[in-house]
């Protein structure tokens, strides 16, 4: 078994990412919950974890910055890379309605991707920038964002956390995908 650090919580595109290249690759992997990039390339350098997977870039969010200010402050060694598709949703605490909406909370890269359903849906609502969609799902869902919020995450995070998909697929353009690099401890000697 491999341990591997995803740069997001359960329920987040990494994880989805995480388990779609261990299937690839041929492995099963015991992952492990980081939440960021920088949480990711600290626990691979410190010998945490084995490999680690990240998002780098966006064709419609365009680059993860995080993810390259998390690689200039760590080694590592590049291993593979892996593009998925990105569907992006609208969850909701049960029974909320579209109407009741004051805040829309996701990972930047989240609210990129939706600006132009933002813009045309939601003109006057809040949009609260997070670490991570699955933690605002997670965060939705535990009672730590404002009430009457909504986050925008994969529809898996809605069964995990047991939140309502209130739309699917909000992105502004489909394909929507995102490539993830897959990643290793550095080993003196490596290019």
């Amino acid at each position: 078994m491999i341990t591997f650090g995803i740069a997001g919580d359960q329920g987040s595109f990494s994880e989805e990412a995480a388990l779609k290249y261990a299937q690839k690759a041929g492995f099963n992997p015991s992952l492990v919950y980081l939440i960021d990039m920088e949480g990711v390339l600290a626990a691979l350098e410190r010998g945490d974890v084995q490999q680690g997977i990240f998002p780098v870039v966006n064709l419609i969010g365009g680059l993860v910055k995080p993810a390259f200010k998390a690689m200039g402050k760590h080694l590592f060694t590049p291993v593979d890379e892996l593009w998925l598709e990105i569907q992006q949703c609208l969850l909701v605490q049960p029974g909320m309605r579209l109407q009741q909406i004051k805040n829309i909370v996701s990972h930047p890269q989240g609210l990129l991707q939706c600006e132009n359903y933002l813009k045309k849906t939601f003109k006057s609502v809040d949009k609260l920038q997070w670490i991570d969609t699955a933690k605002a799902a997670r965060d939705l869902a535990a009672g730590h964002l404002p009430p009457f919020s909504a986050v925008i995450a994969p529809e898996h995070s809605a069964q995990v956390y047991g939140l309502e998909v209130l739309e699917k697929n909000i992105q502004d353009k489909t394909p929507n995908l995102t490539a993830f690099i897959i990643a290793k401890q550095y080993e003196a000697g490596e290019p």
